[in-house]
């Protein structure tokens, strides 16, 4: 059996190897857009003698919120003397999961294609080959369900506590007194919620791919060859 590398782009016009490429692009989508974030909200308070303060919150991805400070040290807000204050909730471990799952199918499927690409006659030649990528390629169906639902809530805690109602339970000084505080002005977190989105299609369209995977495999040829062909009739065996 030869196994040199021999370059075939005919596997790319193929559900096997275009569906392996579509993974590649969607899970370099699905990374970006949540490892790359950088976001601030603005925070406006309204002192009841008639002045506003305003405040900074910058926060990105992984998410520790409770690292990112409202208020850096002890200091006076509307004529009230603070203590210094961080946000709340950390959602550093469904983004990083998320995250870390889409870098491990983007260099799955750069390898997957690049075996599809030059080695596919040995690919095809062996048991081995077709029944590990159809094993690892169910089981990255199920992390994909599982972190993109992870993060789908980690980003809704993300926008709770980012909110004015969170910031306010946050803030000590926005308790019982007459300040009112409110977000004036929010980071865009478009492309979060477009994570959310590619993750969740990075599972269908990995679970897609592990059907044509499957036909790959000698458990989709054995059942199909031990199935009697029209008009064939059985012998039976000999006593």
């Amino acid at each position: 059996m030869m196994t040199g590398f021999r370059l075939n782009l005919s596997p790319l016009k193929e559900p096997l190897g275009f569906v392996k490429l579509v993974e590649w692009l969607t899970a370099i989508f699905a990374f970006g857009s949540c490892g790359g974030f950088s976001g601030k909200n603005i925070i406006s308070l309204f002192c009841g003698d008639g002045t506003n303060e305003t405040l900074n919150a910058n926060f990105h991805y992984p998410f520790r919120l409770r690292q990112v400070p409202l208020i850096e040290g002890n200091t006076t807000i509307c004529n009230r003397s603070v203590t210094a204050t961080h946000m709340v909730g950390d959602s550093a471990s469904s983004s990083e999961f998320f995250v870390g799952v889409a870098i491990i199918c983007f260099l799955y499927s750069m390898v997957a294609l690049l075996v599809y690409l030059g080695y596919m006659h040995v690919y095809k030649d062996s048991d081995f080959g077709p029944i590990f990528d159809f094993v690892i390629t169910a089981a990255l169906v199920f992390l994909w369900l599982v972190c993109s639902s992870a993060w789908a809530k980690g980003l809704q805690n993300v926008k709770d506590a980012t909110d004015t109602e969170g910031i306010s339970a946050t803030l000590a000084i926005c308790k019982g007194s007459n300040v009112t505080c409110e977000v004036t002005e929010f980071a865009n977190m478009r492309t979060l919620n477009i994570s959310v989105v590619f993750g969740y299609l990075n599972m269908f369209v990995w679970a897609g791919n592990a059907w044509f995977v499957y036909k790959e495999t000698r458990w989709h040829s054995q059942k199909f060859s031990s199935q009697p062909g029209p008009g064939r009739q059985q012998v039976p065996a000999p006593i």
